[in-house]
């Protein structure tokens, strides 16, 4: 099976929950050991000669950065979510920037690594800002969470039988504005970190400003979007799982190899990835491969040189 080429532009997208998993507190201890052993997976890519940007999702972490927004409403103003989204991409970005860096010197292939804060155009009448459905932050009482909806006009949803939490928009991408610049960057060698989270969401207003929104962009979503626009031929999409797999946690359940784009297209509506799962990872796939990529591979970290082989994880081509 053939790798990207020496010299192709791919794209390497890193799951949120990679950086902080189920039942630890989410210490920066913690988030930065996550991030090391993703770095020293994918700096051996690096030394093959790709040029490489990376996107990441922010999940638990921007949520947290939220918990602390609220935390201290009686101390400081809190920040509208959309700032949260930027402080989410430039720390995860500057963790991801630091190890690599530092992986990389330490295998003696020293390049240049930078964080470009991105901002994601979405629609301002995406249907999603009238039926918001994306739960972030902090757990509130009734009494709390009926006070919140009068005062500030959120829109809070039981969750879990855990309490009340804010659901916010998740409009679909449009396009990246910082795109020729990611580009350029990475053309020139610079391992580019962008579209963190999904990038931060914005509005076009009537005379063409950008204007940030309270919202959160579905990282996958993102990810397709950015790869379209700077001429990607590859998005390498690290997860939790080895491989895609359809029957999903039945006996039956059957991973995916090397696959083409019909069949993805046929289980994906047959409803085998689910919205909460796999779903925007597949639906990010179609519409990349659609918009003229080459191919989407699906693995963990730990496979990523094994999954550039065709020896593991899922490969999708047209």
């Amino acid at each position: 099976m053939d790798r990207p080429g020496q010299n192709s532009l791919v794209i390497v997208s890193i799951g949120g929950n990679a950086l902080i998993r189920r039942g630890e507190k989410g210490t920066i201890e913690e988030q930065f050991a996550h991030t090391q052993a993703c770095m020293k997976q994918i700096s051996k890519m690096l030394t093959e000669g790709h040029r490489v940007v990376i996107t990441h999702g922010n999940g638990p972490i921007v949520g947290n950065i939220v918990i602390r927004n609220e935390a201290a409403r009686n101390t400081v103003p809190p920040m509208p979510l959309y700032i949260c989204d930027a402080d989410s991409e430039g720390g995860i970005g500057f963790m991801i920037q630091q190890t690599l860096y530092n992986h990389l010197r330490k295998i003696r292939h020293v390049r240049d690594v930078v964080t470009v804060i991105t901002q994601t155009v979405v629609d301002a009448n995406d249907p999603a800002f009238e039926r918001p459905t994306k739960p972030i932050g902090p757990y509130y009482a009734p009494d709390e969470a009926a006070l919140l909806q009068q005062t500030k006009g959120w829109r809070l949803i039981e969750d879990s039988g855990r309490g009340y939490r804010r659901v916010v928009p998740s409009p679909k991408p449009l396009r990246i504005v910082e795109n020729d610049v990611i580009r350029r960057l990475a053309l020139e060698g610079v391992i580019t970190i962008a579209a963190g989270g999904g990038g931060v969401p914005v509005v076009e207003t009537a005379d063409k400003d950008l204007q940030g929104v309270d919202a959160v962009v579905d990282k996958d979503l993102a990810t397709s979007v950015l790869a379209a626009g700077i001429g990607a031929e590859c998005i390498i999409n690290l997860t939790q799982v080895d491989m895609v797999y359809i029957d999903f946690g039945k006996k039956n359940q059957k991973g995916l190899g090397d696959t083409c784009l019909a069949d993805i297209k046929r289980y994906y509506s047959e409803g085998q990835f689910p919205e909460g799962s796999m779903g925007p990872k597949i639906e990010a796939a179609i519409q990349f491969l659609e918009s003229g990529g080459r191919e989407v591979i699906i693995t963990s970290p730990e496979l990523i040189e094994d999954a550039m082989d065709g020896r593991a994880g899922t490969r999708i081509r047209p």
